[in-house]
């Protein structure tokens, strides 16, 4: 495990010990578990954002072209 020194504003600091008091955690868990949700959400868009430029045009609109045009169930109904 890595040891990192980090200055922080002091506001910031009492929020991240307030909050990780309110879970029951350290400060080192409930920070390293939101650089982690960080990195994830980085990761996960840049996956997206590449998987989105392979993705062809013309294809999805001949497989959305077989969708049937019919009122959506109940139950899926946005209301």
């Amino acid at each position: 495990m890595s040891t990192l020194s980090l200055r922080i504003p002091e506001s910031l600091h009492n929020r991240v010990k307030r909050l990780a008091s309110e879970d029951k955690i350290s400060i080192n868990q409930f920070i390293a578990s939101a650089l982690a949700e960080k990195i994830s959400a980085l990761e996960t868009s840049r996956y997206l954002e590449e998987r989105a430029h392979k993705g062809d045009l013309e294809k999805f609109r001949k497989v959305l072209s077989k969708v049937p045009d019919v009122e959506p169930e109940f139950f899926d109904k946005i209301e």
